[in-house]
């Protein structure tokens, strides 16, 4: 079965194999060095010079660790949205007492840069900007330099989910003055899930000092104490630490300007491959994702059948539309350890099943 979902992503057999390492004293040398490595790494990958903690949680508990590291109840926050993970990204900060303003933008649409410049023209009083960079449910990637340049105009705090960007699409933290960036080892970093990587700029340190948001298990001060020792808070998932650890090695052999290129190349080939079966793309084609491709179903199609036919008769798992999209797109991942040849496959695979769920492909 090929898995070709925008997460968890497929990892390779080095990767897979590394895990089955005896556990080691996570207070001890080993895994200090272990932590340290990875550490050092990843600020490579971040662009940054500041700040690098690895948490042991989902994605998503890296967005929590944003917010309630960065804000106090009443703050107030924008939140830029152009999908499913923009919305959830304003719901967490909702939850632990936000005071937040929602921008939401036509799913498949980029935000729209002078909209967010309006939005803090009218009201000085917001502290933070919430925006994911890769909008996973949509196949739309935000243009984050110029989302940047605005919040820093306006003297902002800049909080990002790049969960599905980072590691594949280009990214500059520090030169985008991205003040908290976090994302998830089951996307392009060839891991499963369980760790997530989050930088923390000057700006945000100063933001967490007088941060009022409970938090114990995510707070920062204890993440950043504990790494002067090379450890870390709690508990580390110590095998997880292990394939990062191998998946991170082939990815600086690879290099940070190759893997940009190679998602770029991909994310092409997935849009001309859907294009030559007669389909239409969900997302703007001038903001479209070179991590994941979503796809409108044609006329006459379930798009939930078409995903359980591709899967059942063709052994390929693709992932469906989410919220109010669900049964009316589906969507291609092409992230991680991916190639010319698994995209290949995905669209002469659909080539066959499309027939199937009702739909007549274009000859040729």
């Amino acid at each position: 079965m090929s898995l070709r979902i925008p997460g968890p992503t497929p990892c390779p057999e080095n990767v897979l194999q590394a895990m089955r390492k005896q556990m080691i004293n996570h207070r001890g040398k080993e895994f200090a060095e272990l932590l340290s490595e990875a550490t050092s790494k990843l600020k490579e990958f971040f662009q940054t010079k500041e700040d690098v903690f690895i948490l042991t949680c989902s994605g998503t508990g890296a967005m929590e660790a944003a917010i309630v590291n960065s804000l106090s109840p009443g703050d107030k926050v924008l939140s830029l949205s152009i999908g499913v993970f923009g919305d959830r990204f304003a719901t967490i900060a909702e939850q632990f007492g936000a005071d937040v303003t929602r921008l939401s933008f036509e799913w498949g649409q980029a935000v729209d840069p002078d909209a967010a410049k309006r939005a803090l023209e009218a009201d000085p009083r917001i502290k933070a900007v919430l925006v994911t960079h890769n909008e996973t449910s949509t196949g739309a990637t935000n243009d984050l330099a110029a989302i940047g340049s605005v919040v820093r105009e306006y003297d902002k705090l800049l909080l990002v989910d790049a969960i599905s960007s980072l590691g594949c699409i280009d990214l500059q933290t520090d030169a985008w003055g991205c003040d908290v960036v976090v994302t998830g080892s089951q996307k392009g970093w060839m891991v499963p899930p369980g760790l997530a990587f989050v930088s923390v700029s000057e700006r945000a340190w100063k933001a967490h000092a007088e941060a009022k948001m409970p938090r114990f298990y995510w707070d920062f001060t204890k993440a950043k104490d504990f790494l002067e020792k090379d450890q870390t808070p709690f508990t580390p998932a110590v095998s997880l630490f292990y394939a990062l650890d191998a998946a991170l090695k082939m990815l600086a052999d690879e290099g940070l300007s190759n893997i940009f290129a190679r998602h770029a190349r991909l994310g092409q080939k997935a849009r001309e491959g859907v294009k030559s079966l007669g389909l239409s793309l969900f997302a703007n084609e001038s903001c479209a994702s070179n991590t994941i491709t979503a796809i409108l179903s044609p006329d006459g199609v379930d798009s939930k059948k078409l995903v359980q036919t591709v899967r059942e008769e063709h052994g390929i798992v693709l992932a469906g539309g989410q919220g109010s999209l669900a049964g009316k797109i589906f969507r291609i991942g092409h992230l991680g350890f991916v190639n010319d040849a698994d995209i290949d496959d995905v669209i002469a695979q659909l080539r066959l099943a499309l027939p199937k769920v009702g739909y007549k492909v274009p000859v040729g």
